[in-house]
């Protein structure tokens, strides 16, 4: 699904309005913020909300975003000097947070021409085990001068290009982000573009309120679908004066609200796009039918490959009817193939957060 409108890092959880999880949400909410990027990892351990504390600051923040319908992404700071291990916690933090996506913050530590196979290594471990996710890319503004960054490596397996316009002892944002999107549309592979800029103060610099609605002004300009700012803390603080009512007023819109799931699964099945399917699951989901019980994203690929290439190939869906509220759906189908027809297609799921983490299906294709 495509990532629209705007977000925010946070870096620090208990800077964040001292830490209110419900405060957050609610100035997040007002923002008309769609998305916001929590740091969970950084190398090869857990970070949880700040430096050094191993009490859970992020949890009950995911909590209240996702009540009020924000969508919740990790970031992670990686080194790759131990790629196994930073995959490793990345697909530990993804399945504990169920995150609708995961950001990799590449910095300096990645301008070494070693560290090809370290970024190979990781986004092939990281994409095993999660084919469908949103993972995207935080990295330097113009990659014209950082040569050394395996950016090919990266985007490859990435669906977002997030770059960090930072136009920092400068005041021209608008002209920089031009110039980003020019680099990196021209680069192979491209990604969708959605920037991240600068909402702090660093050595006496300081990003003001009429640059940051510039910058969202040609963000929009150039047709790109959202746009984040580093950083909340910052944002909020009295040494950037109206920096974070600029972001919270710009006229951007929200994302459009979600159809029912029931529909959007059977939209899914009429895109006969295994991808497409497993965008509607958690990553833990369990499907179930008269013959067997699986559980996890590779799984359900390979039970829509059969499905589209060999059960119900070029088939018609039709949705016929649905019921239920909350977290449990109840939905009757048909569908009609080269290979048969279904007219009893029966589906019970139940949700986690939007998504079905558990769902039992029923049909019989006759011939």
């Amino acid at each position: 699904m495509e990532l629209q409108g705007k977000g925010f890092f946070t870096w620090r959880i208990p800077n964040c309005e001292h830490g209110d999880p419900k405060r957050i949400a609610e100035l997040a909410a007002e923002a008309n913020l769609t998305h916001m990027l929590l740091k969970v990892a950084d190398g090869t351990g857990a970070y949880n909300g700040t430096w050094g504390d191993p009490k859970d600051y992020i949890t009950p923040v995911i909590t209240q975003l996702r009540s009020r319908g924000i969508k919740v992404y990790g970031w992670h700071y990686l080194y790759g000097d131990e790629p196994n291990a930073e995959s490793a916690i990345a697909i530990k933090r993804i399945r504990q947070f169920n995150l609708d996506g995961y950001v990799l913050d590449i910095e300096a530590e990645y301008q070494k021409t070693a560290k090809k196979a370290a970024a190979e290594r990781f986004m092939g471990q990281l994409r095993s085990a999660y084919p469908a996710l949103v993972i995207a890319l935080s990295s330097y503004r113009f990659p014209s001068l950082h040569p050394q960054v395996p950016w090919k490596e990266f985007l490859e397996d990435c669906t977002v290009n997030m770059p960090q316009v930072y136009w920092m002892k400068a005041h021209n944002p608008g002209e920089q982000l031009v110039r980003c999107v020019r680099e990196f549309r021209a680069m192979n592979p491209s990604r969708p573009i959605i920037p991240t800029g600068a909402a702090f103060k660093e050595h006496g610099w300081s990003a003001t309120a009429k640059e940051v609605t510039e910058f969202l002004r040609v963000a929009k300009e150039l047709n790109l679908t959202g746009a984040n700012f580093w950083e909340w803390s910052s944002a909020r603080s009295s040494d950037l004066p109206g920096v974070w009512d600029a972001v919270r007023d710009f006229p951007w819109g929200s994302a459009p609200a979600p159809k029912e799931i029931c529909e959007r699964y059977l939209e899914a099945l009429n895109s006969h796009d295994p991808a497409e399917m497993l965008n509607l699951y958690t990553n833990t989901a369990i499907h179930i039918n008269a013959s067997r019980s699986t559980q996890g994203l590779d799984n359900l690929r390979t039970w829509y490959v059969q499905v589209f290439n060999t059960l119900l190939p070029e088939a018609v869906f039709k949705l016929t009817g649905y019921s239920g509220t909350g977290s449990s759906r109840h939905l009757t189908w048909t569908a009609v193939s080269p290979k048969g027809r279904v007219n009893n297609g029966n589906d019970t799921l139940g949700l986690l957060d939007g998504k079905i983490a558990y769902h039992y299906s029923f049909f019989t294709v006759q011939k």
